[in-house]
């Protein structure tokens, strides 16, 4: 109920919108149907009565990323808007999601490629939604600009994301979000919920000689665990109506819950200590500056349960109380070289200082301590290089790690070709040599069997690469990509470790494999159009060439989504209906562990081969864009059900959901 007045509010708005006859262009790359005037600002020498107002469009309006890239505001109503409206607000084609908001996805393909040179905290499943650095956005803006996401979940609660950008002069932008939702899920103790808030700013000062952006994030993430289905082939595949009604099925746990709690505060500045613009333009030509980048984040996973369960095994104490905790600091000094021939060179040094422990000493059987802390620091050299030239877009970056035992080195190198506007072709490759996550090199757990020390017995994952990519207006969208992984870190059985009866989970450990597997990854996707009806289609091939079987991806995965797009009502709403179908082979699924918060390896059960049908109607009028769907709508003609994102957890069935996207502009 805390957001029913806001919901009414947008309602209002949106019927007021409605009722108006606006002349909504067609679709467009870039939507201009934002368009006002205002007075321009007077150079030092211009008289006010000359004064003429000039346009403000939706290309005033910039998102910057972390890598620096620019992209405009877009407020278009697409078949990608379709795709990127759920909850992490991404295109979720190689992922599977469980049946609440806010629960883990389960992987359909991998991509090795890494832009972290140090390990992370674990607990990967639960890290959807967890903005790293690299998802936070920066705003250049000429008037407060408001993006606002609402989204229905499952049951009692609902999903909101909104973010409000300003500035107080062209050079200074300020901006300040928070996605927060609660969704108490179709199944016992299956409730989700966060809230992830950030504020960012960006600030060049009138010489372009200093730049400089910072953001602050603190997120928490919170579930219920209920350890998945006890009895589903009687309950759930059985198709009996009396567990039509998904609160009857019998779950495992009733009385544990995981949390992941971070805090994270970051800044980048650079000072240019010599800057030449050409003589005919304000373009920057020669450039030389010294930069820091620095980056403080603490956070922590935790697990507990007020009675311990003998599907983990034996306990040490009860109730379980698990957490580990993670504090990180990175400094990066470095001096950047810009030639408007030569291109951009950069040179850096980086100090890396982490802190990774838990509130507990454990001495084992034998006797042997296993330490409560990982603590050190770690010293890397840097370079990167970046050069435009007329059509060729040149890249390159590489990080040598010179001192520590977690970090090896990393590697990243593209070439892009761009022909006439119409066809993209990029080329790369890609290398890295790093420890495995903090989760699989020391945990400590109150259950027995969930306390391990791997720092002397794992290696560094060595991973190597190459990857093709054509984006063609003509001929659609290619990606073809070959990589190598040496040393293949996971989670898995461990078959060392003697289990009995009703602990099926008390064996899991980190394994690594000592062999090299091969990991190859086709994707194409294209779009056929007649008239207002398009057929959009994407198709992804994977195969995996390896001694073992340590990773299962499915074979074949496809979405197919035919839909009508046309302007009605006197072009005052654009309207978006179709049905989307996706699908993909069975394979042996990745179960899930909600005690360590990590999917781990399994080749008992085959899951998958089953459809998922969704029928949609998106509209858009002015900038807000509605959106209805309903969700896994086959299941209304499934009498044995066998649809599952994990062993033991059911995908969702038919749901109708609705939300809107609006950005307003004051």
């Amino acid at each position: 109920m805390k957001y029913f007045f806001l919901i009414f509010l947008m309602h209002f708005s949106c019927i007021q919108l409605f009722a108006q006859e606006d002349s909504i262009p067609p679709q467009r790359d870039i939507d201009t149907s934002s368009v006002r005037r205002m007075p321009r600002r007077l150079g030092p020498k211009e008289d006010e009565k000359e004064q003429e107002p000039e346009e403000i469009t939706i290309e005033d309006y910039k998102i910057i990323t972390h890598a620096r890239d620019t992209t405009i505001l877009d407020t278009t109503l697409t078949i990608q808007k379709e795709y990127q409206y759920n909850y992490l607000r991404k295109d979720d084609f190689e992922l599977m999601p469980f049946a609440n908001v806010g629960k883990p996805y389960n992987k359909l393909g991998v991509d090795f490629n890494s832009n972290n040179l140090y390990p992370a905290l674990g607990a990967i499943a639960l890290h959807g939604n967890y903005f790293e650095k690299e998802d936070i956005k920066y705003y250049n803006v000429i008037t407060p600009m408001t993006d606002l996401l609402f989204k229905t979940t499952f049951e009692e609660g609902q999903l909101l994301d909104a973010s409000l950008a300003l500035n107080t002069s062209k050079r200074l932008n300020f901006s300040i979000a928070y996605k927060g939702f609660r969704s108490l899920g179709k199944y016992q103790y299956n409730q989700a919920e966060s809230g992830n808030f950030r504020t960012t700013t960006n600030y060049v000062t009138e010489n372009n000689r200093y730049s400089l952006r910072a953001h602050i994030a603190a997120q928490n993430l919170e579930n219920i665990e209920n350890g998945g289905l006890v009895d589903e082939e009687d309950q759930f595949e059985s198709g009996n109506s009396e567990f039509s009604d998904r609160v009857k099925i019998d779950v495992r746990f009733s009385d544990a819950n995981s949390k992941i709690l971070g805090k994270r505060y970051f800044f980048d500045h650079l000072y240019k200590l010599v800057r030449k613009e050409q003589d005919s333009s304000s373009q920057e030509k020669t450039s030389l500056g010294i930069g820091h980048q620095f980056n403080y984040e603490t956070k922590y996973y935790a697990f507990n349960q007020t009675t311990p369960n003998t599907y983990y095994g034996d306990n040490l104490v009860s109730p379980i109380e698990d957490k580990a905790s993670l504090k990180t600091m990175y400094n990066q000094f470095n001096a950047e070289f810009y030639n408007a021939t030569l291109g951009r060179l950069q040179g850096n040094i980086s100090l890396y200082n982490y802190n990774y422990f838990f509130n507990s000493i454990l001495i084992n059987e034998e006797g042997i301590e296993i330490p409560s802390r990982l603590k050190g620091e770690e010293i890397a050299v840097g370079a990167e290089y970046e050069k435009r030239i007329k059509g060729f877009q040149l890249k390159a970056m590489a990080k040598y790690n010179l001192s520590g035992e977690l970090g090896g080195n990393q590697m990243n190198a593209s070439a892009s070709y761009n022909i006439r506007d119409k066809h993209k072709i990029t080329a790369s490759a890609f290398g890295s040599s790093k420890m495995p996550n903090f989760n699989f090199l020391l945990y400590h757990s109150d259950y027995t069997n969930y306390n391990w020390l791997n720092v002397d017995s794992f290696e560094k994952e060595q991973v190597y690469g190459l990857r093709f990519d054509l984006e063609s207006k003509l001929w659609g969208n290619l990606m073809v990509s070959y990589s190598t992984v040496d040393n293949y870190s996971y989670f898995g059985a461990d078959s060392s470790i003697i289990i009995t009866e009703g602990s099926e989970n008390a064996n899991i450990r980190p394994l690594q494999e000592n062999n090299v597997l091969n990991h190859t990854k086709i994707k194409y996707s294209k779009e056929f159009k007649v008239g207002s009806f398009a057929l959009n289609n994407t198709i992804m091939y994977q195969n995996v060439s390896q001694a073992n079987q340590v990773l299962n991806v499915p074979e074949l995965v496809t979405r197919n989504t035919l839909y009508f797009s046309s302007n009605v009502f006197k072009k005052a709403m654009f309207l978006q209906t179709g049905v989307t179908l996706k699908y993909f082979t069975s394979y042996n699924m990745d179960a899930y562990n909600s005690l360590l918060g990590e999917f781990y390896l399994q080749n008992n059960q085959e899951l998958g081969n089953f459809p998922m049908l969704d029928f949609f109607i998106n509209a858009k009028i002015q900038q807000t864009r509605i959106y209805l769907k309903a969700e896994h709508f086959n299941t209304l003609f499934t009498s044995e059900p066998n649809y599952y994102s994990a062993p033991n957890y059911p995908y969702r069935d038919f749901v109708i959901r609705f939300g809107l996207v609006w950005n307003f502009f004051m």
